[in-house]
């Protein structure tokens, strides 16, 4: 029975990892498309009711949300707040962009099978 247990466990760890390596990748790299200037991402952003400095923004939250899924210890709460990020995607991408905005819904998908499977961490890092 033990041998289960273990092998389970050993298995959702396998899983988490490649979820946070595959979400930070992605987050890492659009966060340095909003900040490096790309051209998409200054159309797309010109496109809300926002100025440039929410790219800017955005993308600091990205790549520090990325950097925390890569840190066992913060990775609830960077997929938490990658989560945030992709909600508002998905209504900047529906309301203002009118682009796909299928990627957004299953990245948020992923991201919040990364906070369920981490919500004790997280309630751990809160407080709460």
């Amino acid at each position: 029975m033990a041998t289960a247990t273990t092998s389970s466990s050993q298995s959702l760890t396998y899983v988490l990892w490649a979820l946070r390596l595959l979400m930070a990748a992605l987050f890492l790299f659009a966060g340095f498309a909003k900040l490096s200037g790309q051209e998409m991402m200054v159309q797309e952003f010109g496109l809300l009711p926002v100025g440039q400095w929410f790219r800017y923004l955005t993308g600091v939250i990205e790549i520090l949300g990325a950097i925390a899924l890569l840190i066992p210890s913060y990775s609830g709460l960077g997929a938490l707040a990658l989560l945030v990020v992709d909600v508002g995607a998905f209504f900047a991408q529906v309301g203002f962009i009118h682009s796909d905005w299928v990627h957004t819904i299953v990245i948020g998908a992923i991201l919040a099978a990364l906070v369920y499977l981490q919500r004790d961490s997280i309630r751990e890092r809160l407080g709460a």
